[in-house]
């Protein structure tokens, strides 16, 4: 019999040795991962604290972007293209053939479609009632 553990702060052990049994039942049809973290990070000069960036992941030639944060003072002058253009050519670098995230109806989908990013679903009604939550991926070498 199986034992049931439901818990909303699951611990770092048990989270790790699901992913591992994951990637190791996945290895067997695809390959292995070859997970890395990627992080294009910016920084405030003066207090070396991160004002905003870039978070995810490369695994399975494919590039996640987890987190992407820019506070306003520092959008719409191009930093947010040269956060995601280098996180791109660092997935390249990686051997990735293209990237995949997801972002909301209020939050960037015009900015990843000027960069090529395609939309590939839609889940409606997230995070609430007239918003959604957008699905987008981009092979590299086309667009």
């Amino acid at each position: 019999m199986a034992e049931f553990e439901v818990s909303g702060a699951p611990q770092p052990e048990a989270t790790a040795e699901l992913l591992a049994a994951l990637l190791e039942y996945n290895a067997g049809f695809v390959g292995p991962h070859n997970s890395q973290p990627i992080s294009v990070l910016i920084r405030d000069p003066e207090t070396g604290k991160v004002r905003g960036g870039l978070l995810g992941r490369t695994r399975y030639r494919w590039m996640f972007v987890d987190t992407f944060f820019l506070p306003e003072d520092l959008r719409k002058g191009g930093i947010g293209s040269r956060i995601l253009m280098a996180a791109e050519e660092e997935a390249k670098a990686r051997g990735c053939i293209g990237a995949y995230l997801d972002t909301g109806s209020f939050q960037a989908p015009a900015f990843y479609e000027k960069h090529g990013y395609k939309r590939f679903g839609t889940l409606e009604g997230y995070p609430l009632p007239g918003f959604s939550k957008f699905y987008y991926a981009k092979r590299f070498g086309q667009g």
